[in-house]
């Protein structure tokens, strides 16, 4: 799980310097084929069904749902706002994951963690700080994104065995380009990218697909709420990135709303290892 946050935070990097000068519907289509090319020849190279009719399945369509939400909302969320600030509201996807495992999946939840899901949401309200100044409305598309991912995580816990990583990662991908084709559809193509940007679009796919596979592997292994806090590292990756790459800075608020975050999902963690 570490590994992949790290691999999602620098794939956002890549993403944001390429959407200084090319539209959504580019973006997610190139980042998307790329990821799609990687992942279909790996399974291919594997004997493993590049197309399986699996992709039908109910679980699938919904995770291709919540997949295609999460893509598109959390795309617009860090090309329009700070990297740093829209990855502190995505932390809050782990606190949405505990909560629907234990709604949907029958996982175990005591009333501590539940507290602290309920801690964490007021973590993410400190962020987007609403009726305060300084709010941002288009912070509300990273709210957006998140929900999308939490639904896409659980959908995987819920994925048919059958479907191997590699195959869920054929399956996402595929997923990204729909979405960013039919943002092309409603956009338009206002020039071709350069070699530069495609350069940096199959760089993100190529980092994508590693994070990807790592985030598959832990949410099918591991149990649900043991596993997802750790998405918390990702912080930490988005922050050095934003500050290093993008000359970002975290207001007091922004700080003490990230933190009650981590702190609730660090919790959280620690109340789901198994007692001795």
């Amino acid at each position: 799980m570490i590994a992949a946050m790290a691999g999602f935070a620098v794939e956002d990097m890549i993403l944001k310097l390429a959407g200084r000068d090319l539209p959504l519907g580019v973006i997610l289509t190139g980042f998307g084929l790329s990821g799609l090319a990687i992942f279909a020849f790996l399974a291919h190279r594997k004997g493993q069904a590049v197309l399986s009719p699996t992709y039908l399945s109910r679980p699938i369509l919904i995770r291709s749902g919540f997949e295609a939400v999460g893509r598109v909302f959390y795309a617009l969320a860090f090309l329009l706002t700070p990297l740093s600030v829209a990855s502190a509201i995505l932390q809050a996807t782990p606190l949405v994951v505990i909560g629907g495992a234990a709604l949907f999946l029958n996982e175990r939840v005591g009333w501590r963690r539940w507290t602290a899901v309920l801690v964490g949401l007021f973590g993410v309200l400190l962020i987007l700080r609403p009726g305060l100044e300084g709010f941002d409305a288009l912070a509300l598309l990273a709210v957006l994104g998140m929900a999308g991912f939490a639904g896409r995580d659980l959908a995987t816990r819920a994925a048919p065995p059958a479907l191997s990583n590699l195959q869920l990662g054929v399956c996402g991908f595929a997923v990204v380009s729909l979405s960013g084709l039919a943002l092309l559809s409603w956009q338009g193509m206002p020039r071709a990218p350069s070699a530069q940007e495609i350069g940096l679009l199959g760089a993100a796919g190529a980092v994508g697909v590693a994070a990807y596979n790592a985030l598959t592997i832990a949410m099918r292994t591991g149990e649900v709420s043991a596993v997802t806090p750790w998405r918390y590292t990702r912080l930490v990756f988005a922050i050095f990135l934003g500050v290093l790459v993008f000359g970002e800075s975290l207001d007091p608020l922004t700080i003490a709303g990230s933190a009650i975050v981590v702190g609730s999902g660090i919790f959280a963690m620690l109340r789901a290892r198994p007692r001795r």
